[in-house]
């Protein structure tokens, strides 16, 4: 979301809206702090920028031309003076912790090893991998063939393709069937809007092809000159066309192949494991609906494998003559099904895994020999080996709370399965697991570059948090050895929450700075993911959302309940539509928090999901529900952060987005930060920060995204009075 406002100075730091004047006392003191900005404006003023009827700040918002224009317009000067004031503020009030945030992002980033590599993968007889160099910001990315004893091959060094670039991200790199082409998209703003570029891998040199406003990545067909690309509409952002581009040609001349019409839904295009077929998704938070093609014919006819139904969302994997379908017909956590490639309806399709209802199937790979599922049970991730002859097991871990998955696998005939592990004390690891012996060998570990670091200095437990209605959360909790649970600790509760997207139990050597100050880390599995299966999701979304926020909040008291922390210790964080969940709980319990984070935060709902015009605005009715309906309306508006502030006390809050953010525009948490500031009343700290170069994921370099981390950990040691 965006967001704008003019700056004009308090005469004294007093937010409460018709509170008296400040006495001498409260003069004095005010005299010596830094002042805050202010959003407020004469009615002629808000008459100029907006419809003051409805919301007092709309006029915050900037369309994309008043961003890009060579010369800001009136309006435009005002937001960009808002904004640049509140980081002023910002700084000013956190200048004391320069020092230490200097200190902490050293910290944080000498744990990290700088001239790492990824693990290498093997693809068409060229082993893959990225690999970083000492004191740069970007991956190059390399390939050596047959075996990585031969010469690099550089392909992408992002550090001299990112010269001169204060934001650059490389999107998805897709290698041609031969080898000898890459094509690849770029962003230089931070919209998620890529350019995608084509470079002749034996000269080096660019080709001359260039096709803006994509996706970021692109499909080649067998022919090794057909692409498939994902367009986006320059307005919604939603990824809505694929067309046909064949190299050589101008974009201009592209082929639409298929349109998306339906504002609901988006779509995206890749190509099955065998590379036999092309495939475009359409999908909405309700159902999917796949077409395929024969990656020989990139100019035949499109067949669709199961029209869309609402309700039906299913997905596609190919094993010879068979297209294997992971779906939800009559099968609220999902099953997988056969069928015909000649014939692919659903009327077809013959289970191959039933359903079962304390199990989420969430994927599966497919091998010559072999079928691999992830799924869940019990709120934990579970790999199960199924040979197409013989018995099926499933891999065993260990700790309390983790993450397992199965990683990139590109090989179809093999008996090596490639899976990934963490835990809230066991750095990231690969792993590669002989699915016929049973041995798994480690391939690689992340390095902490830290000599006093071991995953033996710090305990983790998962716990069942007790909700209002009685449905047991589960709590991943991670701290330093030697805590006690004298009820003091200072505690950070992350949560999410929303879209299905689970957060499971994961390694940060980023969060050591945390727990070796003595902070307990948590994170609250609350409803509206999937931790527990699709009921998860489905009691967390559209008139049952209040029960994510609801569970977050039982989630914190139950840590005070065993003693971890108390209210004066205890801290919200989360961010987008964690976000969200931190402006629900701060409204709900204030008192609950000594302070919270709210990372680009959707906090605007009620506007935002009136506004098509919006990007993820038309595909997010099925999670949040339409407001234009008056039963959603009111009940949206009964959570949402900017609609639900009062004139009551809050907690300390750091507030933080991007300039040109896509997914939750800048100006949703400006104006909620101004709307606090106009009534809240208490003097706790209100900070935000917005960062002027970047969008919804932060800076693209590899180092420098880890500065705000700092300032968000200086902001929680501060209020901790941590100063070391």
């Amino acid at each position: 979301m965006n967001l704008s406002i003019r700056f004009l100075a308090l005469s004294a730091l007093i937010f409460a809206v018709g509170c008296s004047e400040p006495t001498v006392e409260e003069s004095k003191e005010t005299k010596a702090m830094p002042t805050a900005p202010t959003a407020q404006k004469s009615p002629e003023e808000l008459v100029a920028h907006g419809d003051t009827r409805i919301d007092n700040y709309f006029w915050m918002r900037l369309s994309d031309e008043q961003k890009n224009a060579d010369t800001p317009d009136a309006q435009t000067t005002d937001v960009l003076n808002y904004l640049n004031a509140e980081n002023a503020y910002r700084n000013e009030v956190m200048a004391h912790t320069d020092a230490f945030q200097t200190a902490l992002y050293d910290e944080i980033v000498g744990r990290i090893k700088q001239d790492d590599q990824s693990v290498p993968v093997k693809i068409d007889g060229y082993w893959y991998y990225t690999r970083y160099e000492e004191g740069k910001e970007y991956p190059v990315h390399c390939r050596k063939l047959e075996s990585m004893d031969a010469e690099e091959e550089v392909m992408l060094n992002v550090n001299e393709m990112a010269e001169g670039y204060s934001y650059y991200a490389v999107g998805g790199r897709s290698v041609s069937p031969n080898n000898n082409l890459v094509a690849f998209g770029v962003d230089t703003v931070s919209r998620r809007q890529y350019t995608v570029y084509v470079k002749d891998l034996s000269t080096g040199e660019l080709l001359s092809d260039e096709i803006p406003e994509t996706s970021g990545g692109a499909t080649w067909a067998n022919d090794n000159k057909t692409l498939f690309y994902t367009k986006k509409d320059p307005v919604t952002l939603r990824s809505s066309m694929i067309y046909k581009h064949v190299l050589g040609t101008d974009a201009s001349e592209d082929v639409l192949v298929f349109q998306e019409n339906d504002e609901t839904f988006s779509c995206g295009i890749g190509k099955t494991k065998s590379k036999d077929y092309l495939m475009i998704g359409s999908y909405s938070t309700m159902s999917t609906e796949w077409r395929y093609l024969d990656a020989n014919d990139p100019n035949g006819e499109w067949k669709i494998i199961q029209a869309r139904e609402r309700g039906l969302e299913y997905s596609v994997n190919q094993f010879g003559a068979s297209f294997y379908i992971t779906h939800n017909l009559d099968a609220q956590n999902f099953k997988l099904s056969r069928t015909p490639v000649t014939a692919t309806s659903k009327e077809n399709w013959v289970d191959v895994i039933p359903h079962r209802d304390d199990v989420l199937l969430e994927g599966i790979e497919m091998f010559k020999d072999y079928l691999v599922v992830d799924e869940r049970y019990q709120g934990l991730t579970r790999i199960r080996v199924m040979p197409w002859e013989g018995e099926e097991y499933y891999l065993e871990f260990q700790d309390p709370a983790y993450t397992a998955y199965v990683a990139y696998n590109p090989e179809f005939d093999t008996k090596v399965l490639r899976y990934g592990y963490s835990s809230l004390t066991t750095p990231g690891s690969t792993y590669d697991y002989d699915m016929v012996t049973k041995e798994r060998t480690l391939l690689k570990q992340q390095e902490v570059m830290d000599e006093n670091f071991s995953p033996e200095n710090y305990a983790s437990e998962r716990l069942m948090a007790t909700a209002a209605d009685g449905t047991k959360v589960p709590v991943s909790i991670v701290y330093r050895k030697g805590t006690e649970r004298n009820g003091q600790n200072p505690t950070l509760l992350y949560g999410y929450g929303s879209y299905g997207n689970t957060i499971d139990a994961y390694f940060s050597s980023v969060r050591l700075s945390l727990l070796d100050r003595g902070f307990v880390f948590a994170i609250a599995h609350i409803r509206g993911g999937q931790e527990m299966g699709r009921y998860w999701y489905e009691d967390g979304k559209l008139l049952k959302k209040k029960n994510t926020f609801t569970d977050f909040i039982d989630c914190g008291e139950f840590m005070i309940e065993e003693g971890f922390t108390s209210k004066d210790h205890l801290y919200a964080m989360g961010g987008s539509a964690g976000g969200l969940l931190v402006g629900a709980v701060v409204n709900m319990r204030p008192d609950l928090w000594n302070g919270a984070i709210a990372a680009v935060p959707f906090v605007d709902v009620v506007s935002t999901m009136m506004d098509e015009s919006i990007p993820l605005t038309t595909g997010e009715f099925d999670e949040w529900g339409n407001p234009k309906d008056s039963v959603y309306y009111e009940y949206i508006k009964s959570y949402s952060p900017y609609d639900q502030v009062e004139a009551k006390d809050y907690p300390n809050m750091l507030v933080t987005t991007g300039y040109w953010d896509s997914q939750v525009q800048y100006w949703e948490p400006a104006k909620w930060v101004a709307k606090l500031r106009e009534l809240k009343t208490d003097d706790n700290q209100l900070l935000m920060y917005c960062n002027m170069e970047t969008g919804h994921g932060g800076a693209s370099g590899r180092f420098q995204r880890y500065k705000e981390t700092a300032m968000e950990y200086a902001f929680l040691f501060d209020l901790e009075g941590i100063t070391e």
